[in-house]
C-alpha cells in the first residue's frame, strides 16, 4: 500500500456523481477475413482465461487518515470488469456513440480497481468496438494511449495478453516496499524539490495578478470570458466522434507556417465560433483553452505527469488566417515560457494556475469569471497499423472528462495518417453536440480555402454521430 501523489489524489477528491473522473478510449476493429460469426465470443472466451490482473489494474483505492492509497485487490473479479454488449439494430455508429455516452456517465465502484472494459458487437460488416474506461487517478491520457499500443500487435499474426494482464513496466502502483529513507535524505530531497517548485508557484501567481491589470497575447488565468460551457453540469453525457486525414492538417500547417497542434486549435476555434454564433453567445473576447502538456519525456515516473498551457483561441476574429496567427502567437509565448522551467517547476506552475478553479467552483464564481473556457487535448498515437488477435484497428477515439464550469472537452488522438476527434460534454449544458462535427468539417474547409488549398483531397469521415462510412460502403 502506498499514498497517491497530490496530483493523482486530486482526481479522487474532485469526483462526484455529476463529475466522474475517468478517461476512456473507443477503438473500432474489423475482424480478420473469413472469421466466423462467433469470433468476438471466442476472443472473450480466451480473455476470460486471464483471471489475474497486474498493476495498475489490480489496485483499488483506500482512504485512510485523510489520505488516498493504492492497495492490491485480493478478491479481483474479472467478470465485473470485462463486459460483453451488443448494439440495437441497425447497429450504426449513431447507436455506438449513444451507448458510449451512457456508459461514460456512470461512476465506477471504488471498492474495486477503477477500470472497466466493454466489448461491443453489432456494427455493420461484422465490425466490433472496445470501450475501456480507467480512472484519471490511475493514468493520464498519454499513459493510457501507450498502454493501448503495447497491448496490440504490429502484425495480424501477433498475439498479446489482454490489457489487464500485460506488463507495462514501471508504474506508481507497481512500486515495491523499500527501506525508508533516512531523515537527512528526506530533508535534502524536500529542499531540492522546493528549489524547483517554488519558482513555478511564484510565476503562476504573478500571472494571475497580471491578468487583472493588463491584456497580453499570452493567455493567463481568469482572462476567459463567460460562455455557455462555464456552468454546473449534470451526470449525463453526450459523445460525438469523427476522424480526419492528418495530411489535410499538415498541408494547412505548411502553407501557414503553423504546427499541427496550432492548426488543430484553430480548427476547434472555428467550430466553437460556429456553435456559439447561432445562440448569440459568442463573446467579444477570445475563448481560452487549457491545453495539457505531457512531461513523460522528462521522467520515467508513472501516474499523472502533466503541466498545462493556456491558449487564446481567437474566436472573436472572423478571418480564419488571422485567427490562426493569433493562436500561434499565444501558444508560442506560453511554450517559450514553459521551456525555461525544469519538470517540477512546470508541474507546480500548472497546478497553481488551476488552483483557483476549486474555490471558484464552490462559490459559483467560475460561471462569471472562468479561469479558462474548455479543455483541448492532443494525445500522440501510433503511426503504424495495429491488430488485436488478427483484427485490424480501424479507428481510435479518446473520451475525456467534462467538469463543473468546463462542460465541454475536446480530445484528439492520432493513429496512422488520421486524427480522431472526441467531443464529450454534459448532455444538458451543451445541447446538440453532434453539430460540432459539421462545424469542424466547415472549419477545416474554411482554413484550406483561406490558405489556397481549396482543391485539397478530403478523406471521408470514418465515424460520426449521424452515419458511418462503413454503412455507406455496405
Amino acid at each position: 500500500m502506498h499514498a497517491l501523489s497530490p496530483t493523482d489524489s486530486a482526481f479522487m477528491w474532485l469526483e462526484t456523481r455529476n463529475q466522474p473522473m475517468h478517461v476512456a478510449g473507443l477503438n473500432i476493429y474489423t475482424p480478420p477475413a473469413g472469421s466466423s460469426h462467433d469470433y468476438v465470443a471466442a476472443l472473450l472466451a480466451d480473455w476470460r482465461k486471464h483471471l489475474t490482473a497486474r498493476a495498475p489494474f489490480n489496485q483499488r483505492p483506500v482512504f485512510k487518515l485523510g489520505l488516498w492509497y493504492w492497495d492490491e485487490d485480493k478478491d479481483f473479479d474479472l467478470d465485473y470488469h470485462l463486459r460483453h454488449l451488443a448494439l440495437p439494430k441497425p447497429g450504426r455508429i449513431r447507436e455506438l456513440l449513444a451507448m458510449v455516452s451512457r456508459l461514460h456517465g456512470n461512476l465506477m465502484d471504488r471498492n474495486r480497481p477503477l477500470w472497466e472494459c466493454y466489448v461491443i458487437e453489432g456494427l455493420p460488416c461484422g465490425r466490433f468496438a472496445i470501450y475501456t474506461k480507467i480512472h484519471h487517478a490511475l493514468i493520464d491520457g498519454v499513459t493510457g494511449a501507450r498502454m493501448m499500443v503495447e497491448s496490440l500487435s504490429s502484425t495480424p499474426q501477433g498475439y498479446k495478453q489482454p490489457l489487464w494482464a500485460g506488463d507495462f513496466g514501471k508504474h506508481p502502483t507497481a512500486r515495491q516496499h523499500t527501506r525508508p529513507q533516512g531523515l537527512l535524505q528526506q530533508i535534502l530531497e524536500l529542499a531540492k524539490a522546493g528549489r524547483e517548485i517554488l519558482p513555478g508557484v511564484g510565476a503562476s501567481i504573478w500571472d494571475m495578478v497580471r491578468a487583472q491589470v493588463e491584456e497580453t497575447a499570452h493567455a493567463m488565468p481568469f482572462q476567459a470570458p463567460p460562455t455557455p460551457f462555464n456552468v454546473e453540469i449534470s451526470g449525463s453525457r453526450r459523445f460525438a466522434a469523427q476522424t480526419y486525414s492528418l495530411s489535410r492538417f499538415k498541408r494547412i500547417g505548411q502553407a501557414t507556417g503553423a504546427t499541427i497542434n496550432d492548426v488543430t486549435l484553430a480548427i476547434c476555434a472555428g467550430a466553437l465560433r460556429r456553435y456559439l454564433e447561432p445562440q448569440k453567445a459568442l463573446p467579444r473576447k477570445p475563448l481560452v483553452a487549457m491545453v495539457p502538456v505531457s512531461l513523460h519525456g522528462e521522467t520515467d515516473q508513472g501516474g499523472n505527469q502533466v503541466s498545462l498551457l493556456l491558449a487564446k483561441l481567437g474566436t472573436h476574429i472572423q478571418d480564419p488566417l488571422k485567427r490562426l496567427a493569433s493562436i500561434v502567437k499565444s501558444t508560442g509565448e506560453a511554450k517559450k515560457r514553459l521551456s525555461t522551467m525544469p519538470r517540477l517547476q512546470k508541474l507546480a506552475h500548472g497546478a497553481t494556475a488551476i488552483s483557483g478553479m476549486g474555490p471558484a467552483m464552490v462559490t459559483g464564481a467560475a460561471r462569471k469569471y472562468p479561469p479558462f473556457n474548455l479543455v483541448i487535448s492532443n494525445v500522440p498515437g501510433p503511426r503504424e497499423d495495429l491488430y488485436l488477435d488478427g483484427s485490424h484497428l480501424d479507428e481510435v477515439y479518446p473520451v475525456s472528462i467534462p467538469t463543473h464550469y468546463l462542460a465541454l472537452n475536446i480530445t484528439i488522438s492520432g493513429y496512422g495518417d488520421n486524427l480522431g476527434f472526441g467531443f464529450i460534454a454534459c448532455r444538458r449544458s451543451v445541447p446538440s453536440l453532434q453539430r460540432m462535427l459539421d462545424y469542424t468539417d466547415q472549419s477545416i474547409a474554411e482554413l484550406e480555402t483561406a490558405a489556397g488549398l481549396a482543391t485539397a483531397p478530403k478523406a471521408p469521415a470514418k465515424a460520426r454521430a449521424k452515419r458511418s462510412a462503413t454503412a455507406k460502403r455496405a
